[in-house]
């Protein structure tokens, strides 16, 4: 099976509800995107874990992620319907978690939070060793296939869609 179609077979119903189903698009993209990733790729599953995971707890949930491929870097960017930024909580080992948002900035090359009158984006760029062609997913949680971006460049046969709207 192509890694891709093993990546979605979860989407029947159009739906991302758990850091578990994005991780796993994520891995068919980084299978496609960038196969020699090694401890990078695992730094990208980490931070859109954690991006995704704050996103369900904090913000009401998420309304859309996208992974790009760049040269030597996969940027993440997950999408939610709060206006407030993530916010860095001071260190404290009487409390479970808080640490998600340090972690997101130490594995990250870059973090930006674009908040919008409909909610924010919060985007990391990671390091990441791909290939030279840039490769684009975008998913949201009740997505609608959309044509693909390039299907020659991911070398997909057409019934799996490489972007979504």
């Amino acid at each position: 099976m192509h890694p891709l179609e093993e990546a979605y077979d979860h989407l029947d119903d159009g739906s991302l509800r758990t850091a578990l189903q994005a991780r796993n698009v994520a891995q068919g993209f980084l299978a496609v995107a960038a196969p020699e990733g090694g401890d990078s790729a695992d730094a990208v599953l980490l931070v859109l874990s954690e991006l995704f995971s704050n996103a369900v707890r904090h913000a009401g949930g998420v309304s859309g992620f996208r992974l790009e491929a760049g040269p030597d870097t996969v940027t993440v960017a997950v999408h939610d319907a709060s206006t407030v930024p993530p916010r860095l909580l001071p260190p404290d080992v009487t409390r479970p978690g808080g640490f998600g948002w340090r972690l997101v900035q130490e594995l990250s090359l870059e973090v930006r939070v674009d908040v919008q009158t409909a909610g924010k984006t919060v985007t990391a760029v990671v390091h990441c060793p791909t290939g030279a062609l840039r490769r684009v997913v975008t998913l949201s949680p009740r997505a609608q296939p959309a044509a693909p971006v390039s299907s020659a460049s991911w070398g997909l046969p057409p019934s799996v869609p490489d972007a979504w709207s």
